[in-house]
């Protein structure tokens, strides 16, 4: 007992890992899809089995659109690592980041939220799986996607129930993918065909997308016509009625501009539905009548009895018909309630029926929060980025060039003072040195003279800028730096010194323009890449009409990325501003202050000169 017990523990320590376990290594990447049939998503109470799933991929919650093979060929689903599930591409556009993935589930089981499936994706040898021969179950006798290319509308069932005729245009922008326009110049006809055949004893199916702009005076979405059937879906106005013989369904107003689900079922009455002695002392002695259903929305807005006979109808779709239609179906049974409610959730933008878990690459369960966001980046977002990214670099080269440059300063400043507050006020032209040619090719650049240029008297020291032309224009003025000042030289020799202290001080604010631009368009920038990114996730999630929190989160997750990449150029850029500004301005104090007491050295030389003239005269 102990060692079958110990054996079940082990078993299930090991579910989770062999759940996780990688189908196939020659795929590089994964993500799990969970069902939710609960009241919070699909809301259906029955287990349904065969039944096809529409998954919506884009750039909100899908960030691998630039690594799938040409028309998502290397698309794989698969209930386990060990059961693939039929599927098909209706749309690839890695342009405008959108998919639309038709998966079919073995079963979904109702009031449950944990069922799930998985996505394989990134391997750019594979062929391509889709496979919508295998997508619907045996009693799906017609599905149109209505494809962009299609001439007239391709049946996507093994069936090939293909349109005979078609007066529709398809149109690119419609529900799901490509839809058809009708302008009320003719309808889309089907030949009769044994997979369209109705049964009543096995109930019959018509379900799709329309949408209408106006009203419209009478028309006919559906039309199944055959000796003893007469099975109609007509529209007055925007009111939709279902009409079987001489039998029809309460009217069910449209909603105009609005994409809605409509579904017209044909249902057997079972024999424990009826009464009366006749039927119950003769069950066999008559056929029981069938129900008419009609569905908007998933929700049965009406139903009548009738009796129709068996038959192969021929099928006419948009009579009259002003509007549009979208993902037209047609099966050889009484689809269930919660078939088409869950058809209706599963395919529209207002219900949370597949939520998404975090892409996972071969090797590693979690490929890291950090790296779903980096994978979820848009084109613009990449553009902003970069851009962030080059202030980055321009930045840091200002910053670190100028703190080499003023620390070469300051260090080159200290070495000058040291030597010129040992010289004697008489010989003040002693530490002055002709400039070199060196020195002059490397004049207009700071961060050369102070990375490679000598320093064997003071080159990078702007004191000694200052020492050097004051010395310099005495030599013009005068004829030598000892000479006794006139006041004229004096005033002239301030204004020259002012000057170069301006001059200077530019020297040492070149560039620093490009910090506050750093500071102040960093942020900015980041914000308008966060901008685009949400409206650009809110726009591929309004076009595919999945909305749920994880195709939501990873879109603006990956927008706020450009704003953290904006704050990043301008953190470090303020703080260097900052530091940098400081060091300049004490430099600057130091230059003003070295022009006064200079000025004052000569002052006071003069007046010590014309003193000891005054006392030689005497």
């Amino acid at each position: 007992m102990f060692k079958k017990s110990l054996l079940f523990g082990c078993a299930v320590l090991c579910f989770p890992l062999l759940a996780q376990a990688w189908w196939n290594a020659d795929w590089s990447s994964r993500r799990q899809v969970a069902v939710d049939a609960s009241a919070t998503g699909a809301d259906v109470q029955e287990t349904l089995s065969e039944v096809p799933v529409l998954v919506r991929l884009h750039a909100g919650n899908f960030g691998y659109f630039a690594e799938l093979a040409d028309n998502g060929r290397d698309f794989r689903a698969l209930k386990d690592e060990q059961s693939p599930l039929a599927y098909q591409i209706e749309q690839v556009d890695a342009l405008s980041e959108i998919g639309l993935v038709w998966v079919k589930l073995p079963q979904v089981r109702g009031g449950v939220s944990t069922d799930d499936f998985w996505l394989y994706y990134g391997n750019a040898n594979a062929p391509d799986g889709s496979d919508s021969n295998s997508l619907y179950d045996v009693a799906q006798g017609l599905v149109y996607h209505f494809n962009a290319s299609e001439t007239l509308p391709q049946d996507a069932t093994a069936y090939a129930s293909h349109a005979a005729d078609s007066k529709a245009a398809i149109q690119a922008a419609g529900w799901i993918g490509a839809a058809a326009q009708f302008s009320g110049v003719g309808p889309i006809t089907v030949n009769p065909a044994p997979q369209l055949a109705l049964d009543p004893s096995k109930g019959w199916t018509f379900a799709t997308w329309l949408k209408i702009d106006q009203a419209n005076p009478a028309a006919t979405l559906l039309s199944a016509q055959a000796p003893g059937l007469d099975l109609r879906l007509t529209l007055q106005g925007n009111a939709l009625t279902a009409v079987a013989g001489s039998a029809s369904t309460p009217a069910a107003p449209l909603t105009l501009g609005k994409w809605q689900h409509v579904a017209l079922v044909l249902r057997p009455e079972t024999l424990a539905a009826y009464t009366g002695a006749k039927a119950a002392e003769n069950p066999n002695s008559y056929a029981p009548p069938q129900i008419v259903e009609l569905y908007l929305d998933g929700v049965p807005v009406g139903s009548v009895k009738t009796q129709l006979a068996a038959g192969q109808p021929s099928i006419r779709l948009g009579d009259n018909y002003q509007g549009w239609l979208d993902e037209v179906q047609i099966a050889a049974t009484a689809r269930s309630a919660d078939w088409l409610k869950f058809a209706y959730r599963s395919q529209s933008p207002d219900f949370a029926v597949l939520s998404f878990g975090q892409d996972e690459s071969n090797g590693s369960s979690d490929a890291g929060h950090f790296m779903v966001i980096v994978q979820n980046v848009t084109v613009d977002g990449w553009v902003v980025i970069g851009l962030t990214l080059i202030m980055l670099i321009v930045a840091v080269i200002v910053m670190v060039s100028k703190t080499l440059v003023i620390n070469r300063i300051g260090k080159d400043n200290r070495a000058f003072l040291e030597q010129y507050r040992q010289l004697d006020p008489n010989t003040l032209g002693a530490l002055d040195q002709a400039e070199t040619a060196e020195e002059h090719e490397l004049a207009d650049s700071d961060w050369l003279t102070a990375l490679v240029g000598k320093h064997d008297h003071f080159q990078s020291s702007v004191l000694y800028h200052l020492y050097h032309t004051a010395i310099q224009e005495l030599n013009k003025l005068q004829g030598g730096a000892d000479q006794v000042v006139t006041r004229e030289a004096w005033d002239y020799l301030r204004v020259k010194l002012d000057s170069q202290i301006v001059h200077e001080g530019q020297r040492l604010n070149k560039h620093m323009v490009l910090l506050t631009i750093a500071i102040a368009g960093g942020p900015f920038l980041g914000l308008l890449g966060t901008v685009v990114g949400v409206m650009i996730t809110f726009a591929a999630i309004a076009a595919s009409g999945d909305v749920n929190i994880n195709s939501i989160a990873p879109g603006i997750a990956a927008a706020l990325l450009a704003t953290v990449a904006g704050l990043a150029v301008a953190i470090p850029a303020l703080f260097a501003y900052n530091y940098l500004l400081t060091q300049i301005k004490d430099i600057s104090a130091g230059m003003r202050v070295f022009s006064d007491e200079f000025l004052a050295l000569l002052s006071m030389r003069a007046a010590r000169q014309a003193a000891a003239h005054q006392t030689n005269a005497r």
